[in-house]
């Protein structure tokens, strides 16, 4: 039993701690420089928005509403991966942003990093608009009200990216124990956040799906790495 455990355990994360592993080895913080950056906005973010001068410049540059103009909401989206929720912990994002954001850069390379981030956080702006004209009568639908919520923090990037790192890795029990969390998410409380998370791995899957397809037509295979025959990410 113990060793059919070693066994799974290393073919489920042996590719991806190796990499994760030897990167903080070699290069030890400068693994991830985009994500320590990344960190230190989000708690500028969090510091200033807590202050009585700088919460309304905060929300000038970050804070997406459903209500918005779509050209508006667009233009703040990148930003507001960085503004952490004021209802919730702020250190729940720092600590989401670091392993995460870190994993993914160290795996996929800085810009592919931030490209599935962001497709991942637009996917769940977008909806949100959908899902308003849905309308809360639809599954798919959500109240009038949720036009008003601001939608900002990196959960939506998070989940987006923890799918797509366990797809390249071919961790897909993990990835799919992270889909399985965000739908029974929304099974126990179908808010605008856990709808949002959704449609970002909706959007990811879509993603993965054309990749995985390329790479069919390129090679006629698709290989995992670990095995001899896989190339890594070039990473920026």
């Amino acid at each position: 039993m113990r060793g059919a455990l070693k066994d799974f355990a290393r073919r489920e994360w042996g590719p991806l701690f190796t990499t994760v592993r030897t990167a903080l080895a070699v290069k030890r913080w400068r693994a991830a420089p985009m994500t320590l950056g990344a960190v230190c906005l989000t708690a500028l973010f969090q510091v200033v928005q807590n202050q009585d001068w700088g919460y309304q410049p905060v929300q000038d540059i970050g804070s997406v509403r459903a209500e918005d103009p779509l050209w508006l909401a667009l233009l703040r989206t990148p930003l507001s991966l960085f503004v952490p929720a004021l209802d919730l912990p702020v250190w729940g994002a720092l600590a989401q942003v670091l392993l995460v954001f870190g994993i993914a850069e160290i795996c996929l390379g800085r810009w592919r990093t931030l490209a599935v981030a962001y497709l991942a956080t637009l996917a769940g702006t977008l909806y949100a608009r959908v899902g308003i004209a849905l309308g809360p009568d639809s599954p798919f639908g959500l109240p009038a009200s949720d036009a008003q919520v601001v939608d900002t923090g990196p959960s939506a990037a998070v989940v987006g990216l923890a799918v797509y790192v366990c797809w390249r890795y071919g961790a897909r029990w993990t990835g799919a124990l992270v889909v399985l969390a965000m739908v029974i998410e929304v099974a126990v409380k179908a808010n605008l956040a856990g709808k949002e998370h959704i449609a970002a791995i909706a959007a990811v899957l879509v993603l993965i799906a054309v990749r995985a397809g390329r790479g069919r037509g390129q090679d006629g295979v698709e290989p995992r790495p670990g095995t001899r025959s896989w190339k890594p990410p070039i990473r920026s």
